[in-house]
């Protein structure tokens, strides 16, 4: 096997939901500066030139349809190189609002892109990984295969007005930390990426920050209120960069350096300092109530 063939068989390919903006084209421009292989996909792939003409192939993708039609998708992709090893569910959008402002569909649109679709993909693209990280074991290449879903530091602390939304991100994690054990004996890697603010176009606009239908007058001057105006406030003030975070993601869902694929990511010293805060106060908790819950048992 000539030096050539042995790095194209090595090099990642990349299948990435919603890059048609934020962390999913970031991390799909950080893998092709690198030279490896980039399936980007979003619900309209004319929004993806950008990445096209970097040298992504770029594929429409509907990250809630069907199964048949996601697994005619993912065989369609594993076509394109011969493999898929890497795959990044970056899709999902923000429903603010109070949970007795949210409608029934408006919450089901809510989970049904942010935790069934990562999961939908993850479902219909796990034959891939699989297989991608068995022909790599078999010929000695050093390579490995990942799969990362968005989490974030939603993930650890709910809030007024955004409930929904963390409440699905709680979601995504504890769905993944599952998913890493069952994909473990296959080879493959699974981690859940949980950022903190970063300056993306997130907050911005309709397509990624729904604000609910319903708006109830009783909810004027409340936390709830004040969540909804937070996040235009924040908006384009987030302290985290989403080019810096691509390159730590590229590299850890890599092994750069050699180090194992943790279960989560954090990225952001402000993600940092939620979860600890989270960490303290209930472990504090605990201690506190730790007679009651303890005095349960026969």
């Amino acid at each position: 096997m000539s030096e050539h063939s042995h790095l194209t068989m090595s090099s990642p390919v990349w299948f990435i939901t919603a890059t048609s903006s934020g962390f999913g084209k970031a991390i799909a421009l950080e893998a092709l500066q690198r030279g490896h292989k980039v399936i980007a996909t979003a619900r309209n792939s004319s929004k993806l030139a950008e990445l096209k003409e970097a040298g992504a192939a770029v594929m429409d993708l509907d990250v809630t349809a069907d199964d048949a039609t996601l697994a005619a998708k993912l065989s369609e992709a594993n076509a394109m190189h011969g493999k898929i090893t890497h795959v990044v569910n970056a899709a999902g959008y923000i429903l603010v609002g109070a949970i007795e402002e949210a409608s029934q569909k408006e919450v089901f649109d809510q989970y049904n892109t942010n935790v069934f679709g990562s999961f939908n993909i993850a479902r219909a693209a796990a034959p891939y990984l699989r297989a991608a990280a068995a022909a790599a074991a078999s010929k000695g290449i050093d390579t490995n295969t990942a799969l990362a879903n968005f989490g974030s530091l939603g993930s650890w602390r709910s809030g007024a007005g955004v409930a929904h939304y963390c409440s699905t991100k709680f979601a995504v994690t504890g769905l993944t930390e599952g998913l890493r054990e069952e994909l473990k004996p296959f080879g493959i890697d699974v981690c859940v990426i949980e950022p903190g603010y970063t300056r993306t176009g997130f907050l911005r606009g309709s397509d990624h920050r729904i604000v609910t239908e319903k708006l109830l007058d009783e909810y004027q001057g409340t936390e709830t209120e004040k969540a909804r105006g937070l996040m235009a406030a924040v908006d384009g003030n987030q302290p985290g960069d989403v080019d810096k975070c691509a390159k730590v993601i590229v590299d850890v869902l890599t092994r750069k350096g050699g180090r194992e694929v943790p279960v989560r990511l954090l990225t952001g010293s402000d993600a940092v300092e939620v979860v600890k805060g989270k960490c303290n106060e209930t472990l504090q908790l605990v201690s506190e109530w730790e007679e009651v819950s303890s005095s349960v048992m026969y």
